[in-house]
């Protein structure tokens, strides 16, 4: 097992972006642990990785450890508080895996074909880290072009979700390939390229991809794969 020791980097300068026509505050951090060697061991001689049928990731996932979920949570935790003005008083839950993309484009679902939304609840964030030295695809986040929306919020989520019905009604389901980039149905309007051992965050509801490049980031093997961490963070 590996001895797991994990701290946050005090000169890592948090930077906060207002992205889109919507301004939504996007949260980067670059060189945001001193040492990320002990989360990558452990990704890759402890962490037991399985496919995650549950949220439709494209991949396999593992279970991080405690010591890690608590540091992002410490570090996080008042930033976010900060950034997004969430009200004091409110208890954190978090959600958290290793994530390693793993299905081929041809075998996508038609849901993991287009950009998606993690929640459409208030004061829910999501935050990935980075790990791997690697040269691999980041994230990009999209407009929905029927609707012009960024974010998928509760009241939105109806019209959302028969516009974009309406849409491959008329259309025919998406190529069965990674979206990367614009095209007729969502606009790339911000790429966050990965760099190893950057943190970023953004509500949940912001719609977002990976940006899936097959020859590259397609890979199960913890060692050499585009692997990441995710904490899914609600408030409430």
């Amino acid at each position: 097992m590996v001895q797991l020791s994990i701290r946050t980097n005090p000169k890592s300068s948090p930077q906060v972006f207002a992205v889109g026509e919507e301004r939504t505050p996007v949260i980067i951090l670059d060189d945001f642990a001193l040492d990320t060697g002990d989360v990558i061991r452990y990704a890759v001689q402890s962490a037991s990785f399985a496919p995650d049928e549950a949220y439709v990731y494209p991949g396999v996932r593992a279970k991080p450890p405690k010591e890690y979920i608590q540091e992002i949570v410490r570090a996080l935790g008042p930033l976010l508080g900060q950034v997004y003005s969430i009200p004091a008083g409110l208890a954190l839950a978090v959600n958290s895996y290793y994530s390693l993309v793993a299905t081929p484009p041809e075998k996508l679902q038609v849901l993991q074909r287009v950009p998606h939304f993690d929640s459409t609840t208030r004061y829910f964030y999501a935050v990935t880290h980075y790990l791997n030295p690697g040269d691999f695809g980041g994230t990009g986040l999209f407009r929905h072009t029927p609707t012009g929306f960024e974010n998928v919020t509760e009241d939105r989520l109806q019209a959302y979700a028969q516009a974009g019905d309406s849409y491959l009604r008329a259309h025919g389901d998406p190529p069965a390939e990674y979206i990367r980039a614009t095209d007729d149905h969502y606009e790339l309007f911000e790429a966050i390229d990965y760099r190893p051992n950057r943190l970023i965050a953004y509500p949940g509801s912001l719609l977002h991809s990976g940006l899936i490049d097959p020859d590259r980031d397609i890979n199960p093997d913890p060692a050499t794969g585009r692997l990441t961490a995710n904490f899914f963070m609600r408030f409430r």
